[in-house]
């Protein structure tokens, strides 16, 4: 996939409550953000990927309203994963002739419809196979989590102090982001005595709920380098879908553990090559176990790696979500993948606020993770490089 195709644009919807706002025109704003941030226009899109959350039936109505001439369209659902998906699908499609310009969106508004996510059972479809089996038992999202982080705790010694520095490390970050919704520095203190949701789990390890959306803009390289932006490069990518196989099933890895070392296969680079990490942050114990399966340290190392501010770029020893991330910016329509790659475009063109910027940061890792931990979720994997 090297030098398949490039991001040349990027654009995070500045709302967090779109009471005004329909999710179509969140997807269309977004895009046309994308468009002026790549110096390009409607016209030039022939391209489109989006997922789930897009209104009616996906790419076919989404394309109508927003009048695209379009010769490739794909939905690919990957839950909050899709979008690092649809960057590499792009990327490929690219290569394969079937597309010059690609647009991909996101938009949603949970908050503004007062979605119980993460405390309520979640059923996507009353048809799916899993609903007659598990909706008796009132699973939740939290509860899942809670449990995965009981048995990572349970295996390693892993400790609630040692996931509250994954907060910690999102709130001084969120601090220099004027769009964050909880801007104010936390303590491990403060995350330890926020009440508890789901143990071992707090209020301030969980993610927020806000409404909002992004866009990304895929091109050929050489329509890349004819434009006014840096030339943020697509080379490795890897997706994994996990399951319980029957029982079969580790709590403590995730998809990432799979995705991971195939982007990075592709890419030609190591963990330790990479200068920035954009991790899918639904809950604290979601990055830490992204880390030990990505190999950024070993499995039940995570929670050493992230003590004592380990996350903190410029002082940490790997930057993390530099925005403030799902557990302090944004977390539009539940689905973090988005403003998970936005953030590392911007650290890639050296456009993240000066106080987190990571200097000279040339490689950027992004994994995304879709669906649900303890039950069956999707992780995607991108590797991105500043040109």
């Amino acid at each position: 996939m090297t030098a398949a195709a490039c991001i040349v644009g990027a654009y995070e919807h500045p709302t967090r409550k779109a009471t005004d706002l329909s999710v179509a025109q969140l997807h269309a704003e977004a895009a046309i953000g994308a468009l002026q941030d790549a110096g390009l226009a409607r016209e030039d899109i022939d391209g489109y990927f989006c997922a789930g959350d897009a209104a009616g039936l996906g790419p076919l109505s989404m394309a109508d309203y927003m009048n695209l001439r379009l010769r490739h369209a794909e939905s690919t659902e990957f839950g909050g994963a899709s979008y690092i998906a649809h960057v590499a699908h792009a990327a490929q499609t690219i290569a394969a002739g079937k597309c010059n310009v690609a647009l991909i969106t996101l938009g949603g508004r949970p908050r503004a419809e007062g979605v119980a996510t993460g405390t309520a059972p979640r059923v996507y479809n009353a048809a799916a196979p899993d609903v007659m089996w598990e909706l008796p038992f009132r699973s939740t999202i939290v509860k899942l989590y809670a449990m995965v982080a009981r048995r990572h705790m349970h295996e390693f010694g892993t400790t609630s102090e040692q996931l509250a520095w994954i907060k910690v490390a999102a709130s001084l970050h969120a601090r220099h982001n004027p769009g964050a919704m909880l801007r104010n520095p936390v303590t491990v203190q403060d995350v330890l005595a926020s009440p508890m949701i789901s143990d071992p789990l707090h209020r301030l390890d969980c993610c927020v709920i806000s409404d909002g959306g992004g866009a990304l803009i895929v091109t050929r390289p050489e329509i890349a380098r004819d434009l006014a932006r840096p030339v943020v490069r697509v080379i490795g990518a890897g997706e994994s879908l996990c399951g319980q196989h029957g029982g079969d099933m580790d709590l403590t890895r995730t998809g990432a553990a799979k995705s991971g070392p195939t982007a990075l296969a592709e890419a030609g680079v190591r963990p330790g090559d990479i200068d920035y990490a954009g991790l899918y942050d639904s809950f604290t114990i979601t990055v830490l176990l992204q880390l030990e399966d990505l190999g950024f340290c070993e499995k039940g190392a995570g929670g050493r790696f992230v003590a004592d501010g380990g996350l903190v770029s410029g002082s940490g020893r790997l930057a993390v979500n530099t925005d403030g991330g799902g557990l302090c910016n944004n977390h539009p329509g539940n689905r973090g993948g988005m403003t998970k790659l936005i953030e590392a475009v911007r650290q890639l063109r050296h456009e993240a606020h000066p106080a987190v910027q990571v200097p000279d940061c040339r490689l950027a890792l992004v994994n995304g993770i879709g669906g649900s931990l303890g039950t069956r979720h999707a992780s995607a994997t991108v590797i991105l490089e500043r040109q």
